[in-house]
């Protein structure tokens, strides 16, 4: 009950235009083709912003025992130099306000897990808590 909560709380409080931004930047990724690539990571993010609590981010070889490799490496360099480092910034600014009001702190960890996400998306799953 808790989770459902703060998963509205978090829609009604901007999740659902963070999870927008996604899609869209997704949709923009796919019709360029040259960024279709990270078009499924941002889909992906976009779900977790939507819907945050009760999910959780599981990085490279957690997921399923396999690498990302080289190629999902270079993906994550070329992610990070383009758009990832500033939509990063963005969630980290978002968590630092989270954190000034002690009933942010939830959404603020929140925030923090984005940024992270945010900087490499490449090989990153998402999945529901136990």
């Amino acid at each position: 009950m808790i989770r459902f909560i703060l998963n509205v709380l978090w829609f009604i409080l901007g999740g659902w235009v963070s999870g927008l931004l996604w899609l869209l930047g997704g949709a923009i990724l796919a019709i360029t083709i040259v960024g279709l690539p990270w078009t499924a990571a941002a889909w992906r993010i976009a779900s977790y912003s939507f819907w945050p609590f009760g999910r959780e981010v599981v990085w490279g070889g957690e997921a399923d025992g396999k690498d990302i490799g080289c190629f999902g490496v270079g993906l994550n360099v070329i992610w990070f130099i383009v758009a990832g480092w500033y939509i990063a910034l963005s969630h980290l600014m978002l968590a630092i306000a989270d954190f000034l009001t002690i009933i942010g702190i939830p959404f603020g960890l929140k925030h923090l897990e984005l940024a992270k996400l945010a900087l490499a998306p490449v090989g990153a799953t998402i999945r529901d808590k136990p």
